[in-house]
C-alpha cells in the first residue's frame, strides 16, 4: 500500500468491516464497538492511513481549525508555550489545526490589537477587519480567562464550543467546558510542606489580576493562616513578575520582617529573583544550608540575619529545576494540560462527551533543596 494513496475502502477490506464502519471508527461517531473500533484504527495505522482532512471538513462543514487564546503575557512564559503546544499536539490528532488569537484583537479589537498566526495555521486571529470568529474555527480554547480581559466575553458568546483551561469567574456566558486544577490545594501543599520543614513565618509573593489561579492563592493564603493560626506575610506581585520584580519585592520583604524563614513564589520563572535576594541578605537558602551572611547585608538593629531561608514556587520549570539550589515547585504539568483542554473540546465537537464537562488536571509536588 505504499505506491498509493491509502483510502478507506482498503481499510475496510483489511478490517473485514464495510467503509461507514471504518468512517465511524475513525471519526469516534457512530456506534461502533470498543473492539471494532480499535481493529480499525491499528489497520489504518499499519496500512499508513491518513484522512482526507479536506473532503471531511466538506462533509461537516468544519473549518478544520480551533481558536486558543491565552493571558496577554504568555509569550514571555515558558508554561504557556509548553501548554500551547501540548494543546497543538492533540489537536492534530484530530486532524484540527491550531490558530493563536491575538491577545486583545480575537474578540473585536480595540487598542494595540493585532493578528498574530498560530503554531499550524497560515492565517491569523479573527477581527472586524477578517470576519468573524465563529466563521474561522469550529470551537476555541480559553486559557486562564481573566475578567478584565475584554476579549473573554467575545469569545465565549462567539456561537462556537468553548473549553476554558480554568474556570472563568466573569458574569457573562458560561463555557461549553472547562478543565480545571485544584489551584487551594497545591498553595496549601506548599504552605503544609515549608512549616513541616520547620518555617514559622512563610510568606507568598501571590499573583495580581483576575484569573481562577490568581483569585485562588490569594485567598488560600489568607484563609490557611487563619485556619493554621500562623502569620503569612502576603505581598500582591505582578501575574508575570520577572525575577528582578520578584528579587525587589523579596529584598523589601525581608528588610521589614527579617522573621520571615519561607517565601513561596507564584509566578512563572521569578523564583532565581528570590534567590538573589536571599543572596544579598546573606541568608542561607534550604533547611540544611549552613549559616552564611554577605558582608554588608545587616538588618535595621544591625545583627546580621542568618536564619535559614525556605524558598519555593507555585509553577514549576526551567528556572526552578535549574537554579541554585533547585527550588521546590508544583509541577502543573502544562503541556498535558494543554492536550487535556484540547481533548475535551475535540470530544465535544465530536459529540464524545457532552456539553457543561468538568474535568480536573492533576499537579505534583516536586521537593528540591530549596526546602
Amino acid at each position: 500500500m505504499t505506491s498509493r494513496t491509502v483510502t478507506l475502502l482498503d481499510v475496510a477490506r483489511a478490517a473485514g468491516v464495510s467503509k461507514s464502519t471504518v468512517s465511524d471508527a475513525l471519526q469516534g461517531s457512530g456506534r461502533v464497538a470498543a473492539a471494532t473500533r480499535d481493529r480499525v484504527r491499528a489497520v489504518a495505522e499499519e496500512l499508513g492511513y491518513r484522512p482526507n482532512s479536506a473532503a471531511r471538513r466538506l462533509r461537516r462543514s468544519s473549518t478544520g481549525a480551533i481558536g486558543l487564546h491565552l493571558p496577554r503575557t504568555a509569550t514571555r512564559l515558558d508554561y504557556y508555550m509548553n501548554l500551547a503546544f501540548g494543546a497543538v499536539e492533540r489537536a492534530q490528532e484530530e486532524g484540527f489545526d491550531v490558530m493563536l488569537l491575538a491577545p486583545t484583537g480575537a474578540a473585536g479589537g480595540g487598542e494595540g490589537s493585532s493578528d498574530s498566526a498560530g503554531p499550524t495555521s497560515p492565517a491569523g486571529a479573527a477581527s472586524p477587519a477578517n470576519g468573524p470568529i465563529a466563521s474561522r474555527v469550529d470551537g476555541l480554547l480559553v486559557i486562564d480567562p481573566e475578567v478584565d480581559d475584554s476579549a473573554v466575553p467575545g469569545l465565549l458568546d462567539a456561537g462556537v464550543p468553548v473549553v476554558t483551561g480554568e474556570r472563568y469567574l466573569g458574569p457573562t456566558a458560561a463555557p461549553t467546558g472547562a478543565v480545571i486544577c485544584d489551584n487551594a490545594a497545591s498553595l496549601t501543599a506548599l504552605l503544609d510542606h515549608v512549616t513541616e520543614r520547620g518555617a514559622r513565618h512563610p510568606a507568598v509573593l501571590a499573583p495580581a489580576g483576575t484569573s481562577a489561579w490568581a483569585t485562588a492563592l490569594r485567598a488560600t493564603a489568607t484563609s490557611w493562616a487563619r485556619e493554621r493560626g500562623v502569620a503569612v506575610a502576603l505581598r500582591t506581585v505582578p501575574f508575570a513578575a520577572t525575577p528582578g520584580e520578584a528579587e525587589e519585592t523579596t529584598l523589601a520583604l525581608l528588610r521589614t520582617d527579617p522573621s520571615v524563614d519561607a517565601v513561596i513564589c507564584a509566578p512563572d520563572g521569578a523564583a532565581p529573583g528570590v534567590l538573589r535576594a536571599a543572596a544579598t541578605l546573606g541568608r542561607p537558602v534550604g533547611p540544611d544550608a549552613p549559616p552564611a551572611a554577605a558582608p554588608h547585608a545587616r538588618t535595621a538593629t544591625g545583627a546580621l540575619p542568618r536564619t535559614p531561608l525556605l524558598i519555593a514556587s507555585c509553577v514549576d520549570g526551567t528556572a526552578t529545576r535549574s537554579a541554585e539550589p533547585p527550588v521546590t515547585a508544583v509541577d502543573l504539568r502544562p503541556a498535558a494540560y494543554g492536550r487535556a483542554c484540547a481533548e475535551l473540546l475535540c470530544d465535544i465537537l465530536a459529540g464524545r462527551t457532552t456539553p457543561d464537562t468538568v474535568r480536573r488536571h492533576a499537579w505534583a509536588l516536586e521537593t528540591r533543596a530549596s526546602t
